[in-house]
């Protein structure tokens, strides 16, 4: 299987209003690495998995939006519980979006919350 990662970052603001999450039921913020990676099993016929300068700009307008805002005011995540692993899913969703008319391997998103500590979604594209 082949791979390549693209990086970048988001600072938000979010409260989780469950009591499990005690402490963190209140509104603070995070600050997340991303890592977007795309595997196949062959390379294209550039001996590319995918065009990675394409696909650093798609993670870093999919990361814009989300980045400096209270998740709690946003108009498609107010609603949910988003929790390390909900927003690495929602970020693979939005890349997927732009992505999928061209690439047809998987994608995993990993959201490094801490150096011990992150949460990821892998999905198949094609």
């Amino acid at each position: 299987m082949y791979s390549i990662t693209v990086r970048d970052h988001i600072l938000i603001s979010h409260s989780l209003k469950d009591r499990v999450f005690g402490p963190a039921q209140s509104l603070h913020g995070a600050t997340y690495v991303v890592d977007a990676e795309f595997k196949t099993k062959q390379l294209d016929e550039h001996n590319t998995v995918i065009d990675m300068g394409k696909v650093s700009k798609v993670l870093k307008q999919v990361c814009a939006g989300l980045n400096y805002q209270n998740l709690d005011d946003h108009s498609e995540l107010s609603q949910q519980l988003t929790t390390t692993e909900y927003l690495a899913w929602y970020i693979y969703r939005e890349i997927s979006k732009q992505v999928s008319s061209y690439f047809t391997g998987s994608l995993k998103v990993v959201l490094h919350e801490s150096h011990i500590a992150w949460g990821s979604y892998e999905g198949d594209m094609g």
